[in-house]
């Protein structure tokens, strides 16, 4: 009772704002999806919409609370819950062959944002954000690195905007681009799943490839390449929590207040747990239980995940000034800009020296 009188209020607006923008998500414009944007894109705006209108309501004694849980806890929660929709077989098998791809833009991505952050002069935790959230998954690499490196709320809706404005218009030119590039079907699911950064931007893309392509199986495939990027989110966060480790031992003596178990991201082993967990069911007989899990089970796994990310968005959108982000906005779409254009040069070169790039699917 004392959680819910003191966290209960906030956690139901962020609920309420996340459910209007889930539902808003699976509408459609003409030939246009609002699932290219996504719930979480809608939920931070509408966060930040209401605080620029009512700017006092996230910190309101009765909101401030179950705000910040719902962007601190809620977030790591549903990390941990993306984990169940992980079989690491199924990716070790479908996902090995674009593995040399899928490396080397993750490494040219961070390699970018460390340079163009130093050249830029801009926030370590932004451009960190940026390069993780570009080269691995978006908004759920996001919400992974950001307590790792105990990014404030205006940094993650920084960066998300970054990766939202991108995602969207990778969803829109790359299966257009890709075809008229000559690239096979493969190697377009490829492309799609290394170099557009959110599933859900992935899901549009392939979607359309399928028509312009007249392949039903480039979805699936680019999925399983997008996924198989998700699984980095686990090396990243812990080097990430290593070289705070190493930083914070040597800022000011500091020795004997540092606490390996504090700076941990504790979340990210759930994460890998909850992935082991589909990988052994998955390799079980068929049976009613092994149905369900991989079926029914997965897929409000995947829902409740997303469901969380968005919850969590709109607790940081209150909990942002739009003003100022519109201000500081410049040198993040450089850096998001310059990750987003490096990231498909080089998924294209990869594919041309691995022999990717004509293949199609049968």
């Amino acid at each position: 009772m004392i959680f819910l009188k003191k966290n209960g209020l906030g956690i139901v607006i962020c609920t309420v704002i996340a459910a209007i923008a889930t539902v808003l998500a699976k509408l459609s414009i003409g030939n246009f999806s609002m699932e290219v944007i996504g719930a979480p894109v809608f939920a931070i705006l509408f966060g930040m919409l209401i605080t620029l209108c009512l700017p006092k309501l996230a910190s309101d004694d009765k909101m401030k609370d179950g705000i910040k849980f719902t962007s601190k806890k809620i977030l790591q929660w549903a990390v941990i819950i993306l984990g169940f929709s992980l079989n690491l077989g199924t990716i070790a098998k479908v996902g090995a062959q674009s593995l040399p791809v899928i490396v080397c833009t993750i490494g040219t991505s961070l390699i970018v944002a460390y340079f163009m952050h130093k050249a830029l002069h801009m926030d370590s935790n932004v451009a960190t954000l940026i390069g993780v959230g570009s080269s691995i998954c978006g908004g759920s690499a996001i919400a992974a690195t950001a307590p790792v490196i105990e990014a404030d709320d205006e940094e993650i809706a920084q960066s998300i905007s970054v990766i939202f404005l991108f995602n969207v218009l990778a969803a829109l030119i790359f299966p257009t681009l890709g075809h008229m590039m000559g690239m096979g079907s493969e190697g377009f699911a490829v492309f799609a799943g290394t170099a557009v950064n959110d599933t859900s931007s992935v899901t549009a893309a392939a979607s359309t490839a399928e028509e312009i392509y007249h392949c039903g199986e480039i979805l699936s495939t680019a999925v399983t390449v997008k996924l198989t990027r998700t699984l980095a989110i686990i090396p990243i966060t812990l080097a990430l929590a290593f070289i705070r480790m190493r930083k914070a031992k040597k800022e000011g003596g500091k020795e004997n207040t540092f606490s390996l178990k504090k700076i941990f991201p504790w979340f990210i082993l759930f994460f890998v747990g909850a992935s082991l967990i589909t990988t052994v069911v998955g390799m079980m007989p068929e049976n009613a239980f092994a149905v369900f899990y991989t079926g029914s089970f997965v897929k409000a796994m995947k829902w409740l995940a997303k469901f969380f990310i968005a919850m969590a968005m709109c607790a940081i959108g209150l909990n942002t000034n739009i003003v100022q982000l519109i201000k500081k906005g410049g040198k993040p779409i450089l850096l998001g800009l310059s990750c987003w254009v490096m990231i498909t040069i080089v998924s294209i070169i990869v594919q041309l020296a691995t022999g990717i790039y004509y293949t199609n699917l049968s």
